[in-house]
């Protein structure tokens, strides 16, 4: 009996100290994300792109556009292009063998229109364990309006589109920006042709005002 008494009390201590670590338990969700280090406000971007999609005619295109940022996850943005086109192998053997005129081709000659931007990847890489780089994902959609020539007639078209893209922060006011964006381009009123899918890869600069590191 002696024994059990003494036993008991050597092994209260370690008792009540079990008993407040349950009570003090960690919370069941903890938060250990880094903040972004690198914010977006007003951001104005210049880029250069590629129209791939048309068989016939390849479109190389400058871009200019302006976006706000209303936080770390949406903004808006306005964006405008002008387009050179260039006639594929297809077109060039279509014209000499058969005859086609150029006219006969559709080409792209602007388009400009606005997007609603959701950013819901952020994260930094590690690049052979001597620097870091901080990077994003954005998604992409919104209306445009195309401006087509068919041979010496323009006309204008509705557009929407989809996509996204990713950047890579230079640091706080300069990142490389890519875009990658499919527009669905709507007949014209009383043309003939239906719907087009028009691809728009663009890369390019983006310089930001207003964010905070």
């Amino acid at each position: 009996m002696y024994r059990a008494i003494v036993a008991l009390s050597l092994m209260a201590p370690v008792l009540a100290w079990g008993q407040s670590e349950l009570l003090e338990a960690p919370p069941s969700s903890v938060n250990a994300l880094q903040d972004r280090a690198y914010r977006l406000q007003n951001e104005f971007t210049v880029m250069v792109g590629l129209l791939p999609s048309d068989p016939y005619t390849k479109g190389v295109y400058a871009q200019g556009g302006y976006a706000f940022h209303f936080n770390d996850y949406f903004g808006i943005q306005a964006r405008g292009a002008y387009s050179l086109s260039l006639p594929t192998s297809l077109r060039q053997q279509l014209e000499r063998d058969f005859v086609v005129l150029p006219t006969a081709f559709t080409r792209v000659l602007f388009f400009a229109g606005g997007d609603v931007i959701f950013r819901p990847l952020y994260g930094k890489l590690s690049v052979l364990n001597t620097s870091v780089v901080h990077g994003e994902v954005h998604l992409l959609a919104g209306g445009s309006a195309f401006g087509f020539t068919d041979g010496l007639t323009p006309s204008l078209r509705p557009a929407v589109n989809f996509g996204g893209g990713g950047r890579l922060f230079l640091g706080r006011n300069a990142s490389l920006r890519l875009d990658v964006v499919n527009h669905i381009v709507l007949a014209a009123p009383g043309a003939m042709s239906g719907i087009t899918n028009v691809l728009a890869i663009s890369l390019g600069l983006a310089v930001n005002f207003g964010g905070t590191e």
